[in-house]
């Protein structure tokens, strides 16, 4: 399974592309292999992170805004959950992924 991180390239609101950023910034420092997807530039796609985020998940007024994150087609969670489990050293098992072990250097 691929980590897909739903985007909005073109939002206006800057704490949507700081918290996308953010996401995106974690899982590359951490090597972990995800797959961008711009909501903006596919109607198919916006349509289908709507109808796959669980609808207690879903904002009581309004569409989600990403990011929101998939591991395939399981759905991970929007931002503040990613935030969470960041803080709370819980990542790989928010993302459904084992955790890795810290790699020794070579001398």
């Amino acid at each position: 399974m691929v980590i897909r991180v739903f985007i909005a390239s073109s939002s206006g609101f800057v704490a949507i592309k700081k918290k996308q950023q953010d996401v995106v910034r974690f899982l590359e420092a951490n090597k972990i292999e995800f797959e961008e997807v711009d909501i903006t530039m596919s109607e198919e796609q916006r349509q289908w992170m709507y109808k796959n985020i669980p609808p207690e998940k879903k904002p009581a007024q309004g569409n989600p805004t990403p990011p929101q994150i998939f591991n395939g087609d399981r759905y991970c969670g929007d931002y503040d959950s990613f935030f969470e489990s960041k803080e709370s050293n819980t990542v790989f098992s928010f993302l459904g992924l084992k955790a890795r072990l810290p790699s020794k250097a070579e001398p």
